[in-house]
């Protein structure tokens, strides 16, 4: 739950346009309300002569008005005869799939999800709170069949590949994952294996010195291969139970890239012809859309298995996340929403789609 909560304010850090959106649409479309609150008075006529009484009154059944919300949802709030409703008309649903797609969720996404939000609902008076819902059940079953945590196999060491972009929170993640193996119980070794950017070997050294994980490196400039075959070797001889190995993520000469990955996997497999046992690519959440083209990528340079998402505490409206998983299946296993060691946590996809909806858990 604090880990929810946390997503939900960070989320919504910079903007809740997505929340703000949902109640424009219905708001600007409860014109029924508005038209009853604007009836005439009628004409009074002359009064009917009085009924005659019963000798006995009954008092009436407390039943609730047919299609109201009855006692349950009045407790719970939802039934709130002041609360803004809107037909869900074809209108609406086109606004809907037009917010969904400002978020990133992408076109054919947007438009599968607000069409299954029709089905039961079309043509019935709906309140923000009864949107928000929806939406939040429909993006978790989309979500719920990726959202599984990195295995881990009994293999030692079992070899994690880490890549994506420069400036994605790769090295970060490696550093907040092997702390958090390491309390685990786990011992963990860790490879600085972008040996091109010095500035990333000593992140993942203030983050080794931090769990108490050994870090590996080599000269700037080596041979990315070289070090990750010595890195396995010195895995191997300690008993290690996994280890990480950072690599470099520069997409402006791909041929090189996908080169630099394809010797790596090489000669990690002469070494053991299973590794990389995980193959993970870590995303930065405010690319938006960047992210499926930089899954389609890293998908040709390596075998991809899994996906983190980083950074959805800065400006990321976070839908993108929804049309990873709609798009390409591969597993989410973990989100991040800070730089602090516990801002990365194993995805929920209930927990996400309440807080990319603005639905208080």
């Amino acid at each position: 739950m604090a880990f929810f909560r946390k997503l939900k304010d960070r989320l919504f850090k910079s903007s809740s346009k997505f929340e703000d959106g949902l109640e424009a649409i219905v708001s600007d479309g409860d014109t029924e309300r508005e038209a009853e609150v604007a009836q005439p008075v009628p004409v009074p006529t002359a009064p009917a002569p009085p009924a005659p009484r019963p000798a006995v009154e009954t008092p009436a059944p407390d039943v609730p008005e047919q299609g109201g919300p009855g006692l349950l949802g009045r407790l719970m709030g939802r039934g709130d005869a002041s609360a803004p409703r809107r037909v869900l008309d074809d209108a609406m649903l086109e606004s809907l799939e037009e917010l969904l797609i400002t978020a990133d969720m992408g076109v054919d996404t947007s438009v599968r999800v607000a069409a299954n939000l029709a089905e039961g609902r079309y043509g019935r008076r709906v309140s923000t709170r009864e949107i928000k819902e929806a939406l939040a059940a429909e993006i978790a079953a989309i979500m719920e069949p990726v959202a599984r945590p990195m295995p881990i196999y009994p293999v030692k060491p079992q070899v994690v590949l880490v890549v994506g972009v420069n400036g994605s929170g790769k090295t970060t993640t490696i550093g907040k994952l092997a702390s958090q193996f390491r309390a685990a119980g786990k011992s963990v070794v860790i490879a600085a294996g972008d040996t091109f950017r010095a500035a990333a070997v000593e992140q993942l050294q203030i983050w080794g010195d931090r769990a108490g994980v050994p870090v590996l490196t080599a000269p700037e400039g080596s041979d990315p291969a070289s070090l990750a075959f010595d890195a396995l070797t010195k895995a191997q001889a300690e008993g290690a139970d996994l280890l990480m190995i950072d690599t470099a993520g520069r997409l402006q000469n791909r041929a090189d890239l996908m080169e630099e990955l394809a010797k790596i996997v090489r000669v990690l497999k002469k070494k053991d012809p299973d590794a990389p046992h995980n193959t993970l690519l870590v995303l930065d959440a405010t690319t938006g859309q960047n992210a499926i083209s930089q899954v389609k990528t890293f998908r040709q340079m390596a075998d991809v298995s899994g996906l983190v998402m980083t950074k959805l505490d800065g400006t990321a409206k976070g839908g993108v996340l929804v049309a990873l998983a709609d798009t390409f299946g591969l597993p989410i296993h973990a989100i991040g929403v800070g730089e602090q060691i516990d801002d990365l946590a194993p995805f929920d996809p209930e927990e996400f789609a309440a807080a990319l909806v603005g639905l208080d858990s």
